[in-house]
């Protein structure tokens, strides 16, 4: 298979790791130094572009992908203000788009779990609940789309809880969601309900990238040959 990788930063070669062990070929690899490039994707053809980018420029990468028919898988966060927009281009230009704020199969199988703990506890309001994500100082936006993926879940079974916030809560209605950024962290996320008498807490620690790569390649051989929108969940066969 032919892959063009969108952002060539540490994921990116992480993927390309793996893509070549399974003899697969990298016909593309842009970042920020090479971005121009990104024009010849109608020339090269590839056969799926995988994007690990940046916030601010994934959606245009995205675009350009899908405006030459080609899908593209995407990590990127923190461009989702425009997700309706791209799924409407995946369809008019007939191909796929597949996003997903984490691909690691262990974090999509937390998601579940996360969701499963809110409705048991949803019964029981004199647990707070929480959400705190650890990264790398590198990383660029917070909170993660891992952590607002995790508050969405939750919020879906406490009803009581309207939006999620920031660091700090201004009222009971609100999620709250601590962000940390420490050396040497690929990713720790952990969900807390919280009593006066007792805490449970739900973990997902990150060894390495590894993980996430191993993702992302995977949804890339899947969605070739397929049209639309999907997500993890549909990968997975998660309903």
């Amino acid at each position: 298979m032919k892959i063009a990788l969108i952002g060539y930063g540490k994921m990116g070669k992480e993927i390309e790791k793996i893509a070549l062990r399974q003899n697969d070929e990298i016909v593309l690899r842009i970042s920020s130094k090479n971005i121009n490039e990104i024009k010849d994707l109608s020339i090269i053809a590839p056969d799926v572009c995988i994007e690990f980018s940046r916030p601010e420029s994934a959606f245009e990468n995205i675009k350009c992908c899908l405006e030459n028919s080609i899908p593209v898988v995407s990590g990127t966060t923190a461009w989702l203000d425009k997700l309706d927009e791209a799924k409407a281009l995946a369809k008019k230009h007939n191909t796929a788009l597949f996003y997903a704020p984490n691909y690691s199969l262990g974090v999509n199988l937390f998601f579940e779990l996360n969701r499963y703990a809110a409705k048991l506890l949803s019964n029981y309001p004199n647990y707070e609940t929480s959400v705190e994500e650890i990264h790398h100082k590198q990383k660029l936006d917070a909170p993660s789309g891992t952590a607002i993926r995790l508050a969405e879940h939750l919020m879906s079974e406490l009803p009581e809880k309207e939006s999620w916030a920031l660091d700090n809560i201004s009222n009971n209605k609100e999620l709250l969601i601590t962000a940390k950024r420490e050396d040497g962290v690929p990713g720790t996320h952990t969900t807390f309900f919280q009593s006066a008498e007792d805490e449970i807490g739900l973990t997902h620690i990150a060894h390495s990238r590894e993980g996430f790569a191993k993702g992302a390649y995977q949804a890339a051989h899947w969605i070739v040959g397929k049209t639309g929108y999907y997500e993890m969940k549909d990968m997975l066969g998660i309903t």
